[in-house]
């Protein structure tokens, strides 16, 4: 207890929390894109339930790879060298998962871009079984909560911190599911953007498990500047529609 209190009078620990929560919430989102639009493709009295799932799933898996940070840390170890590169557990993790969400990615938008003669994935007919959504959302939420993990152990050394970063990171996804997987099912182009966004995504796990880095500021630049300019299509759009 007088440790929790010393921390909580310490500003720097104030600082690496706003900090890390601002991070956790950012790949929270990234990894709620995901499930939103796997999700989207379930039973329409299936998707909530899913998407409840798949939050509590990363949730889990994110405090128990925390109850085991030293493992975590290990995994950065290199364990082979191949092409000049010494590669760890967390660069073949990375990679895998950055490879399956580029294949997932290119999958969906070569679906969305070209449906097949029964109709769009989009309309809201079942495309994918719920065994199935839920299997790959674990498979991305375990990608995620790696890197997440990772990230926190990077920037603070106080496991509470962490805690609380990642409890607020899965409190925001829980609130925002609903209305974001509605708001991507209803508007087609935002359905491209965040696949697009996925690719990007996966491109850059792919490159940083070959160990070269990307900051991470730049990619959330190049996506935020994107929405803003969906958002004025959409806007532009609607204010076309009340005047017709």
């Amino acid at each position: 207890m007088d440790s929790l209190l010393a921390l909580a009078a310490d500003p720097a620990a104030w600082i690496a929390l706003a900090t890390l929560m601002a991070m956790e919430v950012v790949l929270g989102i990234d990894n709620l894109i995901f499930i939103s639009i796997i999700t989207n493709k379930l039973p329409p009295e299936q998707q909530a339930r899913a998407r409840r799932i798949g939050i509590g799933l990363a949730l889990v898996l994110r405090l128990a790879l925390l109850g085991t940070v030293a493992i975590i840390v290990r995994l950065t170890a290199p364990v082979f060298e191949a092409f000049g590169h010494g590669f760890s557990w967390r660069d073949l993790i990375l990679i895998a998962g950055g490879l399956f969400l580029v294949w997932k990615a290119t999958k969906e938008i070569h679906h969305n871009v070209d449906p097949p003669a029964e109709g769009d994935m989009f309309e809201g007919r079942a495309t994918l079984t719920f065994g199935s959504a839920i299997a790959q959302i674990l498979l991305l939420d375990l990608v995620f909560s790696i890197d997440s993990i990772i990230t926190a152990v990077g920037m603070t050394p106080h496991v509470p911190i962490m805690v609380i970063a990642v409890v607020t990171a899965v409190a925001v996804m829980l609130l925002a599911a609903d209305p974001l997987a509605s708001f991507i099912k209803a508007n087609p182009t935002v359905v491209m953007l965040a696949l697009g966004f996925l690719l990007m995504i996966g491109m850059t796990l792919i490159a940083e498990g070959f160990g070269a880095h990307v900051p991470k500021g730049y990619v959330y630049a190049a996506m935020a500047f994107s929405t803003l300019v969906e958002a004025l299509n959409i806007f532009s759009r609607r204010a076309k529609r009340r005047s017709a």
